[in-house]
């Protein structure tokens, strides 16, 4: 069990560490990273009890449905809720990269403990796979999540669309991510490496563009 647990946590504390370290951290942010992980890490709970309910239900009966609505939306759309009100209402974003953070750190919270029940079930063998694909896409859905929504924040401007974008971005990038898998089923991984390739660049785009915006503020305060 301790073996199982290991690896269902190392990949999302290694990706987390990495991108807390790539965004020219501050301490000030050490207890709001701590406390959007564990919420995103109990947000698993709520989201699978609903899409158990809607699979039952047959309400989406098509992959298009399931991927867009089932998974895409309601995964994405919770993360964004408990960002928006914990993160950027409630929260303290001095800067886009801590935005970034508390996106990445709310997401791997939440890949975390639906990864642990999905080893359980599974077998720890899925471990690798898991690692390379849900885990550091959902880092990566946060890391745009994020991105947009402290460009919300501290843009002077054009609020209401960044917040949009924090939303619908992510939205439709899992979404697109889970259609992949329906399609390719069996051959999942030669369906997914084109896609995590581009969502990777994308991702470390946007970090590098808040990094040098960040640079360029004049009301950065470096705690």
């Amino acid at each position: 069990m301790f073996s199982l647990l290991t690896a269902a946590i190392a990949p999302a504390i290694g990706l987390l560490t990495y991108f807390y370290l790539k965004t020219d951290y501050r301490r000030a942010i050490y207890g709001t990273i701590i406390r959007t992980f564990l919420m995103g890490f109990l947000l698993v709970f709520p989201v699978m009890v609903l899409q158990f309910a809607f699979i039952e239900e047959s309400v989406f009966p098509y992959e298009w449905q399931q991927a867009l609505i089932l998974y895409g939306f309601t995964e994405e759309f919770f993360k964004w809720f408990v960002l928006y009100i914990f993160a950027y209402q409630l929260g303290t974003i001095n800067r886009r990269n801590d935005g970034i953070v508390y996106g990445v750190s709310l997401s791997l919270g939440f890949a975390t403990m639906e990864n642990i029940l999905y080893l359980i079930a599974h077998g720890i063998e899925t471990a690798i796979g898991r690692a390379l694909l849900p885990v550091s896409s959902h880092a990566l859905f946060g890391i745009i999540m994020g991105y947009y929504l402290s460009h919300a924040k501290l843009s002077p401007g054009n609020k209401k669309k960044f917040l949009i974008y924090s939303l619908w971005v992510p939205v439709l990038l899992h979404s697109l991510y889970d259609y992949i898998v329906y399609l390719f089923n069996h051959y999942v991984f030669f369906g997914l490496i084109p896609f995590m390739l581009m969502l990777w660049a994308f991702a470390i785009y946007k970090l590098k563009h808040a990094r040098r915006l960040d640079q360029q503020s004049p009301q950065i305060r470096r705690n």
